[in-house]
């Protein structure tokens, strides 16, 4: 029998022989380059098989740079193999869990890939991560084994009480931390390991590779169970999205891998699709602007998946074109939407191409992206993957298909869609019903199967009865010259139910009324969509991976309101999105505007 996510699929392509045809209506095959293919052939290996791949043609191209060290696919297969004996020699069996808590560094590399070749799961942990939150992915996923960085070892301190480790190992990053008696040098421990470790057998449609933890910013944080099929699957995508022809060969490109690669989109589109495809990984720890640049400079990154914060960072980064921006020619925005006016000034100042595409932690993450060449439609996360199917059905039900053009809860089926959340069949259940995993974003469909995000299901603000999402309020306040970020929530409102607010992060050296930004937003957007309250920030808060956490400022808002007040009002909702902030805003100040009435 063929897998759930290809049977009865309309032969199109490469489709097997004897599949029967499918319901699913597929417009966006019409707009497929010819040089892509509609369906692919998957290897059935383990993930680590990808890189051992690599290190076996091209064992000499350089395969990590990471500020003064870089190592050779050679180099990071040898250790791959020692680390899985070192993880072995621990007692690591088959389906034990490893969790891995290092920003960007050739260590994370290293023990991610030696954890699944010793046949164990590894548990992304989030190095921001607080003692508590640490504690409870330990308990949940049932790690007995963890790799901390030095510099996040004081974490680990302060949660040892209630961890029950049997394995901490330290990877030296700073020097100057000194671990106690309960942890062990992973640096030595790999050095006292055989040179290879005993074999373990794989089934990669069964086994899971990782457990990627999601939605901590809305609850208890879940762990999707990603399999070596379903990370196998989403890199041999990514590879036919970027058609030999276009596709830079192995050696000569160059992945500026700033993405924390613990979160689903780092791990796909930097680490795992760079090293199958036998690129370099630049890596970097954090996205800190003034030295991203400086790396640009002595690198010349040819490839920059980001997200737009990071992309709005470049841009206005002052003589960003000395830096040689200009080497990278393909760059992939995810993880939260791209304003449109954010990747029109982007390519007009550096001319690489921007493509906007979309992915969840529960599909390893990538479903959908724009054509590398062909229609490119501003605004729009493109077109699904090859084998990857989408529908828009209505909020209530979910099993009603709604026609192009109506908004409604986008739902994917596909090779990269998770086999489930671990230990958690009843939300298992709520996501995967029917073969399709529900996303909880809002999105439409147009005539030619570009799909669109309008925003999170719980993000739709409500005002005076009338529907209002925030990202169409954002695209407008992006417009606006001096306005460098911005998010926009809804906060209670005594009178409407809810108000639409914006927090705006000026440029440097500008200056704007709010009366001026809502009067801006009003010329181009219905009254009651417009802002009635603006606060200036000098920042915004983000998780690791550099999205904005419009929940973080919808708890602030009911804060200060409690405390003005004594009385907890409502909330609206908050993005599904994982990870901690990784900087909080400060400063600026609420400036309410009623200018009208909606």
């Amino acid at each position: 029998m063929s897998p759930a996510w290809r049977r009865g699929m309309r032969p199109v392509g490469n489709t097997r022989e004897g599949e029967c045809p499918m319901a699913v209506d597929r417009p966006w095959l019409a707009h497929y380059p010819e040089n892509v293919p509609a369906h692919l052939e998957y290897p059935e290996v383990p993930l680590y098989q990808l890189l051992a791949g690599t290190a076996e043609r091209y064992p000499d191209l350089p395969a990590l740079r990471f500020y003064i060290v870089r190592m050779t696919y050679r180099e990071l297969w040898q250790r791959v193999l020692r680390c899985a004996a070192a993880f072995a020699s621990l007692g690591v069996k088959k389906g034990d869990r490893v969790a891995l808590m290092l920003p960007n560094c050739p260590q994370y590399v290293i023990a991610y890939y030696g954890a699944l070749k010793a046949g164990a799961i590894v548990a992304q942990v989030n190095p921001l991560y607080t003692p508590r939150e640490l504690a409870y992915l330990l308990d949940d996923s049932g790690a007995e084994t963890l790799v901390v960085a030095d510099a996040l070892y004081p974490t680990v301190q302060a949660a040892w009480p209630d961890l029950k480790l049997k394995n901490l190992l330290v990877a030296r990053l700073l020097g100057n931390v000194q671990p106690g008696p309960e942890a062990r040098s992973f640096e030595e421990a790999l050095e006292g390991a055989p040179a290879k470790p005993p074999p373990v057998e794989i089934d990669p449609r069964e086994d899971v590779a990782v457990l990627q933890y999601t939605g901590g910013t809305t609850g208890r944080a879940k762990g999707a169970m990603l399999t070596h099929f379903n990370l196998v699957a989403n890199v041999i995508q990514v590879q036919h999205w970027f058609p030999e022809e276009e596709r830079m060969p192995p050696g000569e490109g160059r992945i500026l891998t700033v993405l924390p690669i613990f979160h689903s989109y780092g791990m796909t589109a930097c680490m795992n699709y760079g090293l199958a495809s036998g690129y370099e990984l630049i890596l970097v720890p954090r996205f800190e602007p003034a030295e991203v640049m400086d790396i640009i400079r002595a690198t010349r990154p040819t490839v920059f998946p980001g997200v737009p914060t990071m992309y709005v960072a470049v841009t206005n980064f002052p003589n960003a074109e000395e830096f040689g921006v200009g080497s990278i020619q393909f760059c992939n925005s995810g993880g939260a939407a791209m304003p449109v006016e954010v990747m029109q000034a982007f390519e007009r100042r550096f001319g690489a191409t921007v493509l906007e595409g979309y992915g969840l932690s529960e599909a390893s993450p990538v479903t959908h992206c724009n054509p590398v060449r062909g229609l490119r439609k501003p605004g729009s996360i493109g077109i699904p993957y090859p084998d990857t199917d989408c529908q828009i059905v209505d909020v209530e039900t979910g099993t009603r298909v709604l026609p192009p053009g109506e908004v409604g809860e986008l739902r994917i089926r596909g090779p990269q869609v998770m086999k489930g959340y671990w230990n958690r069949p009843e939300e298992t259940a709520q996501a995967l019903r029917d073969g399709w995993l529900y996303t909880g974003d809002l999105a439409r469909m147009d005539e030619d199967g570009y799909f669109y995000i309008v925003d999170r299901k719980k993000d739709m603000i409500i005002t005076s009865g009338y529907n209002v999402y925030p990202r169409e309020v954002e695209e407008v306040l992006y417009e606006h010259p001096a306005v460098a970020e911005c998010c926009v929530a809804g906060v209670p409102d005594p009178y409407r139910g809810e108000a639409v607010k914006a927090y705006v992060v000026l440029k440097p050296g500008t200056s704007v009324t709010a009366e001026e930004l809502v009067g801006f937003c009003r010329q181009r957007l219905a009254a009651y969509k417009a802002p009635r309250l603006v606060e200036f920030r000098d920042s915004l808060p983000k998780t690791a991976v550099g999205k904005v956490l419009r929940r973080v400022l919808v708890e602030e808002e009911r804060a200060k309101r409690e405390a003005a007040s004594g009385v907890s009002p409502a909330t609206s909702g908050s993005p599904d999105t994982a990870g901690s902030p990784a900087a909080t805003g400060e400063g600026g100040g609420e400036q309410p505007v009623e200018s009208g009435t909606a």
